[in-house]
């Protein structure tokens, strides 16, 4: 059985700084590409952030680009999002997720396993 845990979401105030983990059990972590998407009230899930299987390429949405780092640690089957320069925009559930292919997605249905969810609120 699959299972991805997030951790690390909490409140800071804007300007601050939170690291999300995202560790996983039951699937070949080193052959999957990585995501974390959010979704805030009222809105739909949305694209953050991607690394595919050994790293290296990463892509970011626009509104988190030169402020938010994805790594992952294959030796630790666990992926992270560094989050700086938080802004009360940012505030959302944020979802860590796995697929089964080793290069990236950015959409919500190219993605095969989800965590349960971590909340980030940032105020202002």
């Amino acid at each position: 059985q699959v299972q991805l845990v997030e951790s690390g979401g909490g409140l800071v105030q804007a300007g601050g700084s939170l690291r999300l983990s995202c560790t996983t059990s039951g699937l070949t972590f080193s052959n999957a590409a990585m995501a974390w998407f959010r979704q805030a009230p009222g809105k739909e899930r949305e694209f953050v952030a991607s690394i595919p299987w050994r790293g290296g390429y990463t892509d970011y949405s626009n509104s988190v680009m030169g402020r938010f780092t994805i790594s992952r640690d294959n030796t630790r089957n666990t992926v992270y999002l560094q989050m700086d320069s938080l802004k009360p925009e940012d505030t959302a559930v944020y979802y860590c997720a796995a697929r089964n292919s080793g290069s990236t997605a950015s959409h919500p249905k190219d993605y095969t396993y989800w965590g349960q969810g971590t909340q980030v609120t940032v105020s202002s």
